[in-house]
C-alpha cells in the first residue's frame, strides 16, 4: 500500500503559507475567499496523497473568514464537504477517473467501459457574482 509521504505529497511551503497570511491581513472578515489548490486541503485520504501536509496552518488564517470555498482537483472526483465557514470541493477529471478513496491498491486510472467513461469525466462552471456566493456547478461529459 501507497503511503503519505511529504516529499511526494501536496503542500503550500513556508514562502506561499507566507505570501497568503499577508495577503489576508488586509482583508475584512466579511470578504468571500476562494482557494484554488490541486491536491485536496482536507485529507480525504492520506494514504494516496490525498492530503495537504500544511493546510492546517493556512485553514488557521482562514477561520475568521465567513465565507470560505476551496476548489481543487487531483482525485479526479466530486468529493464535498462543508466544515465550519469553510466549504471544500473536489472536481472531477477531465482525463480520466481514480477510484474512490481506499477502493483499490492505489490511485490512477479507473477502467470504465467505453459507454460510461463520459459520465465519469467532467468540468467545472463557477459564477461569481458581486454580493452574493459563488454559484459551482459539475457537468459531466455525457
Amino acid at each position: 500500500m501507497l503511503t503519505f509521504e511529504t516529499a511526494k505529497a501536496g503542500g503550500f511551503g513556508a514562502e506561499q503559507l507566507e505570501w497568503l497570511e499577508k495577503d489576508l491581513k488586509g482583508r475584512t472578515a466579511s470578504t468571500p475567499i476562494v482557494i484554488f489548490t490541486h491536491v485536496p486541503m482536507w485529507p480525504i485520504y492520506p494514504e494516496w496523497g490525498w492530503a495537504t501536509e500544511d493546510a492546517p496552518q493556512a485553514i488557521a488564517y482562514l477561520k475568521r473568514f465567513g465565507s470560505v470555498t476551496v476548489l481543487n482537483g487531483h482525485i479526479h472526483q466530486v468529493v464535498q464537504k462543508v466544515e465550519g465557514n469553510v466549504s471544500y470541493q473536489t472536481a472531477m477529471s477531465t482525463a480520466f477517473p481514480q477510484p474512490a478513496a481506499g477502493q483499490g491498491p492505489a490511485p490512477g486510472p479507473l477502467k470504465v467501459s467505453a459507454d460510461k467513461l463520459r459520465g465519469v469525466l467532467g468540468i467545472r462552471e463557477i459564477d461569481v457574482f458581486p454580493a452574493k456566493a459563488a454559484t459551482v456547478t459539475d457537468v459531466t461529459l455525457a
